[in-house]
């Protein structure tokens, strides 16, 4: 036996059989190889999503959950994810990253393996005009196979079948490892200027294969009648159903399933379904950014060539400028020019010109002073102080002014006093700032405890309530009458 590095290297593809949370990387796994047998290759985050909701074990499961258990498994190889930018429009949906993820060749060995299935048949990646051209010829063929016995159908069938998932799978291959990295780096050197031409040459024979084939079998599969489909399907189905099978024991719902499966993917390839695009039309846009990727790095390259030459003889001559200079001085001046200032500070401000000319030098013009503030967090402006402003004036006219008027309201008022009294019921006719002096001061000595108050200048007084409680009267005044109890308001005099 010899021991090599692929015998001893540790298989990441197999960590999601015994891994914590197995039971859920399983079932994606397995929804992918049943898809796969369905020549269904590449699927969304959202599908696998909605097939898992189905069951009662993921009842609990989000779609950010998916999302982790796929990132897990493309970790650990068991699938290949390629972003899909065939709708990209903008920056945000172009980050909003959508990606179509793909079981791995390990992946489907394994599966395959835990339900004792054959071997996958893989060749080397390739895009073969030839498989398109026998798809095509095949499928002139269904109409003659409705006739046909279920043995020459089912060969017929099996035929179609494998050429489909040859071209699925060369295209997919060979267009994975033209995105990997190491082909990214190999198109950046120029040892690959070498093979760009035949290369180009080798995808776009392709592309006029595929674009002629895919139009032929796109108008054979819409004129296809359904009858017919329906009636070919079903002997194949009948055929498989024959098929003796050892230590394998497959249901009839799942063989029928399989092919009608199979014949939904082979349209929906050419075709397109439920608005989606079609495998050809993204294949088509896949394999034109390859050649314009080609060819744009190839541009790149004589680019960078033609550039690094000129400069070279620039740099040249300008080695034999400095060995001409006479001393350090002059070799500083030929430096400004060439070089310009090594620590050049630019300061930009909206200043006023004196004139608008292009021509006008920097110091042709007047000076102009502006104000720098450092830029650190712990500067602050300093604030302005201002003198408080004396206010004695203003006062003392307000004072004198507020003296004069109370001065004429206790004029007014002493008018109404008789006999050290006023007499609400002996009032006549009055103004209503009169009257509004004299309820606030009744108010004053009803609400006090001895039912005496002070009025502004400082006489004191006291209420008496009328003798006969039904005693009432009226206050006239300009804007109308007020009916009270005949209040008196008696004045104390000082002694």
């Amino acid at each position: 036996m010899k021991i090599t590095n692929k015998l001893t290297k540790q298989i990441d593809e197999m960590r999601y059989v015994t891994a914590e949370n197995a039971w859920r990387y399983r079932s994606i796994l397995r929804f992918f190889y049943l898809q796969y047998e369905k020549m269904k290759y590449w699927m969304y985050k959202d599908e696998v999503f909605e097939e898992l909701k189905k069951h009662e074990e993921f009842r609990e499961y989000t779609i950010d959950n998916c999302k982790q258990d796929l990132d897990v498994l493309i970790g650990w190889k068991n699938l290949l994810a390629i972003q899909d930018t065939s709708k990209v429009s903008t920056v945000e949906e172009f980050k909003n990253k959508q990606f179509r993820y793909q079981l791995s060749e390990y992946s489907v060995e394994i599966e395959r393996l835990t339900i004792r299935l054959e071997n996958i048949f893989v060749e080397s990646a390739s895009l073969e005009p030839s498989l398109l051209e026998r798809i095509k010829e095949e499928l002139k063929k269904l109409p003659q196979m409705v006739e046909e016995e279920e043995r020459e159908v089912g060969s017929w069938w099996s035929s179609l079948n494998s050429d489909f998932k040859r071209l699925n799978q060369n295209y997919q291959d060979y267009i994975r490892d033209l995105y990997s990295l190491k082909a990214e780096e190999l198109m950046k050197t120029r040892e690959f200027l070498i093979f760009k031409d035949k290369f180009i040459d080798y995808l776009r024979d392709f592309i006029k294969s595929l674009q002629y084939n895919s139009n032929a079998i796109e108008y054979i599969l819409k004129n296809l009648a359904e009858a017919d489909i329906g009636k070919v399907l079903e002997k194949a189905f009948e055929y498989e159903k024959s098929i003796p099978r050892i230590d394998l024991e497959v249901s009839e719902v799942l063989i029928r399933e399989n092919i009608y499966g199979r014949w939904e993917s082979l349209k929906s390839w050419f075709l397109g379904s439920e608005g989606a695009e079609s495998e050809v039309s993204k294949l088509l846009n896949i394999t034109n950014e390859i050649i314009r990727k080609i060819t744009r790095y190839a541009a790149q390259i004589a680019e960078s060539r033609n550039s690094a030459a000129n400069r070279k003889e620039e740099y040249k001559k300008l080695c034999e400028m400095f060995l001409k200079c006479e001393d350090i001085n002059e070799a500083h001046k030929l430096s400004s020019v060439a070089f310009g200032i090594f620590n050049m500070k630019h300061i930009k401000g909206e200043v006023e010109r004196n004139t608008e000319s292009i021509n006008s030098g920097i110091f042709e013009e007047e000076p102009c002073m502006l104000s720098v503030k450092p830029r650190i967090r712990a500067y602050r402006e300093k604030a302005s102080r201002s003198p408080i402003n004396s206010n004695e004036k203003r006062k003392s006219e307000m004072l004198s002014r507020i003296i004069k008027q109370r001065e004429e309201e206790k004029k007014v008022m002493d008018s109404y006093i008789m006999d050290d009294a006023i007499d609400f019921s002996k009032l006549p006719r009055i103004e209503p700032h009169v009257r509004l002096t004299l309820l606030r001061w009744l108010s004053k000595g009803i609400n006090a405890s001895d039912r005496r108050g002070k009025t502004e200048d400082g006489r004191v007084f006291k209420v008496e309530s009328p003798k006969n409680k039904e005693d009432r009267c009226t206050l006239l005044s300009e804007d109308g009458a007020f009916e009270m109890p005949a209040y008196v308001i008696r004045f104390e005099r000082e002694i």
